[in-house]
């Protein structure tokens, strides 16, 4: 089948979709889309936001002229707010039939095939580079990624694909 008529069965099953779900009927799903979810854990941010949280609290306890009041706490507050959810907000990377799928500071970021350059799996880290923009890096140091799992999974999508694959 080609990627055009493949577009618009989706497009088309969407549509149905939503119908169905305002009627209060299930969703259709035909030939589901095979894609694999594999999530990492964040927790450099939380713990340096609870570290620069310590060190505002002592800084500021420190001041003589300095009164702990609402406005301080509801500080404190919002920094503990956003170290849970960057902890709860897990990384993860999903590689379907021609695309890959991560999250970025600016959201959801979708990779399709023609923008992949070359997979690079070494110890620890998996590198996708791009034709246009800056690599893609999956690192078990930083956000506790399953490397090897990720490195296989992607070595049978570049093969499917006919990417350049470099294992060191």
């Amino acid at each position: 089948m080609s990627r055009s008529w493949e577009r618009k069965v989706r497009k088309n099953m969407g549509v149905v979709n939503k119908q169905r779900k305002k009627q209060g009927n299930g969703q259709i799903v035909l030939n589901a889309e095979k894609s694999e979810k594999i999530v990492g854990r964040n927790f450099i941010v939380p713990i340096l936001l609870i570290l620069f949280i310590c060190l505002y609290v002592v800084l500021m306890q420190s001041s003589t002229e300095f009164q702990m009041d609402t406005m301080f706490w509801v500080t404190i507050g919002c920094y503990i707010l956003l170290a849970a959810l960057f902890y709860f907000r897990r990384p993860y990377i999903t590689i379907g039939k021609d695309y890959v799928q991560t999250r970025r500071f600016t959201g959801d970021k979708r990779l399709p095939v023609s923008a992949i350059k070359g997979i690079s799996v070494q110890a620890g880290y998996v590198i996708i580079e791009q034709h246009k923009g800056g690599n893609w890096v999956f690192s078990k140091l930083t956000n506790r990624f399953p490397t090897e799992i990720i490195g296989e999974k992607l070595k049978q999508f570049a093969q499917a694909n006919g990417i350049a694959f470099q294992q060191k």
